[in-house]
């Protein structure tokens, strides 16, 4: 653990435009969440029909989770002024779990791409429930009290009604590698970054070698036992996409939730000139 000091404190500069970012949804008391979309939206018009299963509901929530996440990693290193070789990296890689979620919630070909994965997700968040219910024997109560495996049973049944049969089960390797594709980041890059920060987050021994900066060595009976720090030209490998992805969750749910269905999209329209004039 290494206690920063200020003449330190330009080693982390690349996380200042990430932490800026966060710093612009802080509220009096709490964050400031992404709005509900409005009701003739783009985003609208796709929960229509999902009932409460919506994935703007789901939108929201991740993102407030990578705020929280780079938020706690911002008090860490500006206010406590601690550092680990482990928590940051585990704390970015939720972020970028978080906001690559919502940015695969937010893209698809289609309605029906984008209804598919948020009912995909919302069964697995149910089936995840039901584990937790199983295996702390709790049984909910009330009158239209379901399990999560009943409520997971119920997001199937709808899918179906919809045509959107069968669900995939969502996997983070593939959020993570659809999600930088769409906002033009190497797949296999940000896929490199992501494995590291799971690694240090389990504990595992490869990212300490890998990614580590070895700053000392003491002898022991086996050998040396090194010294590692954090390496800030890799952590930084995980912060652009983070950046990215949340910067690019904020643009684009705030184009799809507030524009009506038929209107023109702005970025798209912004894209499409650039190319016509490229062409000329």
């Amino acid at each position: 653990m290494t206690t920063t000091k200020p003449d330190n404190e330009g080693k982390f500069a690349f996380l200042k435009p990430l932490f800026d970012a966060v710093a612009a949804h802080h509220g009096p008391h709490a964050y400031t969440p992404l709005p509900e979309p409005a009701p003739r939206s783009s985003l609208a018009t796709d929960d229509r029909p999902l009932g409460g299963w919506t994935a703007s509901t789901l939108i929201r929530n991740s993102f407030a989770a990578g705020l929280s996440h780079v938020d706690a990693l911002a008090r860490q290193i500006t206010v406590a002024r601690v550092i680990d070789p482990h928590s940051p990296w585990t704390l970015l890689r939720g972020a970028l779990e978080n906001f690559a979620t919502s940015t695969w919630l937010l893209a698809g070909t289609g309605r029906d791409e984008r209804r598919t994965r948020a009912l995909a997700s919302w069964a697995q968040d149910m089936h995840n429930r039901g584990q937790y219910e199983d295996d702390t024997g709790h049984t909910p109560t009330g009158p239209n009290a379901r399990t999560g495996t009943q409520r997971r049973d119920e997001i199937h049944a709808l899918a179906t009604t919809l045509g959107l049969s069968p669900l995939p089960r969502p996997e983070v390797r593939k959020i993570i590698e659809s999600a930088a594709s769409e906002t033009g980041l190497d797949p296999a890059a940000v896929r490199a970054a992501w494995r590291v920060g799971s690694g240090f987050a389990h504990g595992r021994h490869w990212p300490l070698v890998r990614v580590g900066a070895p700053v000392g060595a003491i002898a022991n009976n086996n050998g040396h036992m090194v010294a590692l720090v954090l390496d800030e030209e890799h952590l930084a490998n995980l912060t652009n996409p983070v950046l990215t992805l949340l910067n690019h969750t904020r643009m684009r749910y705030t184009v799809r939730a507030t524009r009506r269905r038929n209107e023109p999209d702005p970025s798209i329209a912004r894209r499409t000139s650039r190319c016509v004039g490229g062409e000329r």
